[in-house]
């Protein structure tokens, strides 16, 4: 048996008129909405490893450019780059690399997370007041204890906003993640593109877990940061 090409589009037989005519059937749905578990399940992998991996790198590139301050411009400048990379693009560029997978779909959703996560994570440090880094000093804190147990904690706010933005951001480019073999619910899209039925339910999930994580974080941020609520 052939290979299926990962971009073919293929139409299902359907008998009944609503299916028939590539229509929204509400009855369609609730009957195969368990079709697209797998593919919301591989989608929230996706954008949680992405995330995951764009922050461990941007927020150790942060920390060391929030000492060695000539590193913001060229770090700036190498994830600005590489985040105006076209995403079609990218996933091209990587494919003869890194193959067909999990692998090439979480370098290339990892990459357009640093430039987010790194400027949030330099604006977070450099807003702690410069009042409150004299007061932690003048109770004898050295550099390393004023940075984790003073700027980072109320750094952590911007943060989370960063990190919120990137993963907002991340649900949506990986419904592209389909052109590197690594599934989602773009290619639940893709396998019937011309039913409208399955746009919308393939689609709305990825507004609805994009709305469940922007939700999640932004109480995360509220959490992180009561002196804001009791300002307000």
């Amino acid at each position: 048996m052939g290979l299926v090409p990962l971009a073919q589009v293929i139409i299902h037989n359907r008998t009944a008129t609503c299916e028939s005519r590539n229509g929204f059937c509400p009855d369609w749905i609730v009957h195969h909405l368990g079709d697209y578990g797998a593919p919301l399940l591989r989608h929230v992998e996706l954008t949680t490893a992405s995330v995951a991996c764009g922050f461990a790198i941007a927020a150790t590139l942060g920390l060391l450019a929030h000492r060695r301050r000539w590193l913001v411009g060229p770090v700036v400048a190498v994830t600005g780059v590489l985040y105006t990379i076209p995403s079609l693009a990218l996933f091209a560029l990587l494919l003869p690399i890194s193959g067909f997978g999990f692998v090439t779909a979480l370098i290339a959703l990892t990459t357009y997370t640093l430039l987010i996560i790194f400027r949030n994570v330099i604006a977070g440090l450099d807003n702690v007041p410069a009042e409150t880094r004299d007061a932690a000093r003048g109770m004898g804190l050295t550099d390393r204890q004023l940075l984790w147990r003073v700027e980072l904690p109320l750094a952590l706010p911007e943060i989370v906003a960063g990190v919120r933005i990137a993963t907002t951001t991340t649900v949506g480019l990986a419904t592209l993640a389909f052109i590197a073999g690594a599934g989602g619910l773009g290619q639940k899209i893709l396998t019937d593109i011309e039913f409208k039925s399955n746009i919308v339910v393939a689609g709305g999930l990825c507004v609805l877990l994009a709305v469940a994580f922007e939700i999640a974080f932004l109480l995360l941020e509220r959490a992180l940061a009561p002196w804001r609520r009791a300002r307000g």
